[in-house]
């Protein structure tokens, strides 16, 4: 079947390639469309980018959601996989091209920064609960391994940029939601300028009961921008990101006779124990731009983020984890155009520094409550590292690309808890990433690249934990390595037709995976030996009409273990990485009338994929469908914006997540069916 889909998909890239060539010369004579993008940290257009980079605008982001997870905006990008939608104790789960796939919660081995802002820590974990979607305006993708730009656990990269407040019309904006259990969703937000400073503050609060029993939430979010520009073009802006979740409820997996009996019932443990996280953050950065250092432009960026957090997990036993942490730092880039024996050359040169320090807490845990403390340790992480790349112009049409990052990142414990011995410990790594890529731009508008680099990933600190049950650093678990290949095709015909056409081929070696230990619930990690992924990822945009467009994202990939065993000792080799379908498919077709009036049809079809790395549990393949609808009703110079959706239109029964390698085959967590939801924004 792949092999099959691999012909046709190099059949349509050689077609492609030579349709592009053959209308070169019309487009050339047309009018040009500059999109600049930033993510690969040396500022291109995206048509002299050597990698597969999608960029998402205010419309997608904002226009009839919800706002309330990065799925909703990026589920049109190919690559892209998410999961756990609906459980806001354990966060949206993404993964590009298999990285981020092992996390059992939340994010890793992606990067994720907002406004300059690193929401990856050192160690690399990324936290998205702070991400403030009704402030965002713009979205840039990287889908592959980022190493040379961003270190540590960048298997992709997700750039969330908000408005600076100059960049959307003065006013106020309320806003009320209201959907099926219990959503409601307030949110305010206003902006203004005033000569040459400008800012904008936004602030919502959730209360969502939840599908599940046992999975209800309360969250509060700010996100506010003070910015002010210099006649020389200086600019320096501040941002303040406030996050305050007093509730958010956790119902755990379930087996599949669980699933069976209830879909909507959290396991009993979850409920006896009231398992669920606290979390309470502060964020503040600053950002200076300016170009009039030398011929080049400079940015500085520092950041300071304080977060709490308190979670107790759905199972008793040391079970209930607390932790103080403070994660800091600055970066610096400098770029500039320059000549290499008549040819342009451009350049730049950077520095990253980051720290984080937990002060963290583990406690015992029955189910008449806590019983005593098993943990005390502050956990260090520092990242220091130094980059460079530079674009240079063979000719107008072809450019040669380079770059290079040399990264030392230092774990470190420092055990309080001394009762049962002293395990304190560190690891250092001293890692080099490179990148090579070239392209040609057939027409103002058509592109091709090729690209090859290498990434690392190293184990967070909860992968260091030791199934052995001592403190400490697992001795035998490594970072993992890859090497990544890549050839695409993308461009634009007429006004109205754009493709991205991606193909990749990644081996990582010493891949770290998930597993649990009979008769222990605690998730523990190993080098599973190495993988292959091999994929071909395709995204279509086309305005038929001013009323009419039809975006499609659709990815084949093959994500294959190597040289490992399962948790039985049974040959693995050749099985399928876990919790990764091979097929996916997204589409949506939006209509636009007159004034602001749309709607929009969306549908998924998601593949099967497997649970353990055994490969022994399936869990089927789906299709999802969606709809949303808005209008806007003007009185004068105000406004309201009426909008409204439905979920799973066809009440699909299927799994929002599946905890891959489980204990006890406690795998699922199954998502609503057919759900509604409503708004009204008043602007003025």
């Amino acid at each position: 079947m792949f092999s099959k889909a691999w012909k046709v998909v190099f059949s349509g890239l050689a077609a492609t390639c030579a349709f592009s060539t053959a209308n070169a010369q019309s487009e050339t004579g047309a009018s040009e469309t500059v999109i600049e993008v930033t993510s690969p940290r040396l500022v291109r257009d995206l048509y002299e980018t050597p990698a597969a980079v999608s960029v998402i605008d205010t419309p997608d982001i904002r226009e009839g959601q919800q706002r309330l997870q990065l799925d909703e905006s990026l589920d049109t990008v190919p690559g892209l996989f998410f999961q756990n939608r609906y459980n806001f104790a354990q966060n949206l789960r993404l993964s590009t091209r298999g990285f981020g796939a092992r996390a059992p919660f939340g994010i890793r081995g992606i990067r994720i920064q907002v406004d300059g802002i690193p929401y990856t820590l050192p160690d690399g974990q990324s936290q998205i609960d702070a991400v403030d979607l009704d402030s965002a305006q713009r979205i840039e993708v990287i889908r592959g391994p980022s190493s040379v730009q961003y270190g540590n656990a960048s298997g992709g990269v997700i750039d969330i940029t908000t408005s600076r407040g100059d960049d959307q019309p003065p006013g106020t904006r309320l806003r009320q939601d209201v959907g099926s259990d219990d959503y409601y969703k307030t949110t305010a937000q206003a902006n203004g300028s005033r000569g040459p400073t400008s800012g904008i503050a936004t602030m919502s609060w959730l209360n969502y009961n939840g599908y599940r029993d046992q999975s209800e939430v309360e969250k509060g979010l700010f996100n506010g921008r003070l910015s002010h520009q210099w006649d020389e073009g200086q600019r320096l802006t501040a941002t303040f990101n406030a996050l305050y979740t007093p509730k958010a409820e956790d119902p755990a997996g379930l087996t599949a006779a669980q699933v069976e009996d209830d879909r909507s019932q959290a396991t009993s443990n979850a409920e006896r124990l009231d398992a669920g996280q606290e979390v309470d953050q502060q964020t503040l950065g600053l950002l200076y731009e300016t170009p009039a250092i030398g011929a080049g432009d400079l940015t500085v960026s520092t950041f300071f983020t304080r977060r709490d957090f308190t979670q107790q997990l759905p199972f008793p036993g040391p079970s209930r984890i607390a932790y103080d942490r403070q994660f800091y730092g600055i970066s610096s880039d400098y770029q500039q155009g320059s000549d290499v024996a008549g040819l342009p050359l451009t350049w730049m040169l950077g520095a990253d520094l980051h720290r984080q320090v937990d002060e963290r807490r583990r406690y015992q845990v029955s189910f008449s409550g806590v019983t005593g403390q098993t943990q005390e340790e502050t956990q260090n992480g520092t990242t220091a590292a130094v980059f460079a790349q530079g674009d240079l112009a063979v000719t107008e049409r072809f450019t040669l690309s380079l770059g290079t990052r040399f990264d030392r990142l230092r774990l470190s414990v420092d055990d309080h808890w001394l009762v049962d011995g002293d395990d304190s410990g560190s690891r250092t790594y001293d890692e080099f990433s490179g990148f090579a890529g070239a392209s040609y731009r057939t027409a103002p508008r058509q592109q091709v690249y090729a690209t090859i680099g290498t990434a690392f990933e190293a184990p967070t600190f909860t992968e260091f934990a030791n199934p052995d049950g001592s403190g400490g650093f697992n001795p035998d678990i490594e970072p993992q390595q890859a090497l990544n290949r890549e050839v695409g095709v993308r461009g634009g015909f007429g006004e109205g037709l754009s493709y991205d056409l991606a193909l990749f081929s990644i081996r990582v070696d010493d891949e770290i995976l998930p597993y649990e230990i009979d008769g222990n619930s605690r998730t523990f990690y190993e080098n599973a030996g190495r993988t292959e992924r091999n994929g071909v990822e395709l995204g279509v945009s086309w305005d038929i009409s001013y009323a009419w467009r039809i975006t499609s994202a659709l990815t084949l990939a093959d994500y294959t273990l190597r040289d490992f065993e399962d948790e039985q000792g049974n040959d693995a080799d050749g099985n399928r990485l876990p919790g990764l379908p091979r097929e996916q498919w997204v589409t949506e077709v939006e209509w636009k009338g007159s004034g602001q009036r749309f709607a929009a049809l969306e549908w998924q079809y998601i593949g099967d994929l497997y649970a353990e790395n055994s490969n022994q549990t399936k869990v089927p393949d789906y299709w999802l469908f969606g709809i949303r609808a808005g209008d806007t009703v003007r009185f004068g110079s105000q406004s309201l914006n009426l909008y409204g959706g439905v979920r799973n239109l066809l009440d699909e029964d299927y799994f929002s997540n599946i905890r891959i390698n489980a204990n006890r085959g406690a795998y699922y967590e199954p998502a609503p069916g057919r759900t509604f939801y409503a708004g009204v924004e008043w602007v003025f």
